[in-house]
């Protein structure tokens, strides 16, 4: 019987240090929540709105900096070239004395990709518009560019759908299209050599694209590192605290 009532009083006096504790632990995370908020901690809300802020200043620079004339084609980071297979083309074609019509092709190329960036700011602003607050904590606590890279996530196929056209039409505008089909037909017609698709545009389109992001990226790493680079209060608390 003594054993009995022993017994129900552990479970008692447990069940009780159970309770304390778990009220004890309750008002703990309170007073760490009071004292982080004192000392400069972020809420899930004001950490989104420094990411999009942070993308909203990345996509501005970005996007200036792609469209202006020679953003692409004085960058020796985001110039396009020939396509990967056509680089044969191009060095046989400056052997047989045609290098100016090979740089007229390149200039024409990145020109497009110049008036295709201007197009980009509409489509990067409502992807930011749908950032959750989980997207946001997870870029802020990714690598430096993570912000980059969930806006490539997110906009790649509408960006494609947006530049294409506008490639498609300044390609054609500077006979960049025709200039191309010549070199390369040019090309296939000597003895031996392996041939190539003379069609450049989707090409050209997906090479636009990368190189807005290439420069998105840049800016992003600015503002992670660069105290300098955070313009708004917003952006300094959050990447200030993030670097702490």
């Amino acid at each position: 019987m003594k054993f009995k009532a022993l017994f129900f009083a552990s479970l008692f006096l447990s069940a009780g240090c159970s309770s304390q504790a778990q009220f004890n632990k309750t008002k703990l995370g309170k007073v760490l929540e009071k004292v982080n908020n004192q000392a400069g901690g972020l809420s899930e809300s004001e950490i989104a709105n420094g990411l999009k802020e942070a993308l909203r200043v990345g996509i501005n620079n970005g996007s200036a900096e792609a469209s202006k004339t020679d953003g692409y084609f004085k960058n020796q980071y985001i110039k396009i070239l020939f396509p990967p297979d056509a680089q044969r083309v191009e060095q046989r074609l400056r052997q047989l004395g045609l290098g100016n019509e090979v740089d007229r092709f390149i200039l024409s190329l990145n020109r497009a990709a110049e008036d295709a960036a201007k197009k980009s700011k509409p489509i990067f602003l409502n992807a930011i518009t749908s950032m959750t607050i989980n997207d946001a904590v997870g870029i802020l606590r990714g690598a430096d560019t993570s912000a980059t890279g969930y806006l490539r996530r997110t906009t790649n196929e509408q960006l494609y759908d947006s530049f294409y056209p506008v490639v498609d039409s300044t390609l054609n505008l500077n006979e960049a299209t025709r200039y191309y089909a010549d070199l390369v037909n040019t090309y296939n017609k000597l003895p031996l050599v392996q041939k190539v698709n003379p069609d450049l545009k989707q090409y050209a389109t997906q090479k636009a694209i990368d190189g807005l992001f290439v420069l998105i990226a840049e800016e992003e790493k600015k503002i992670r590192k660069d105290p300098a680079a955070r313009v708004s209060d917003i952006l300094r608390r959050v990447f200030g605290q993030a670097g702490q």
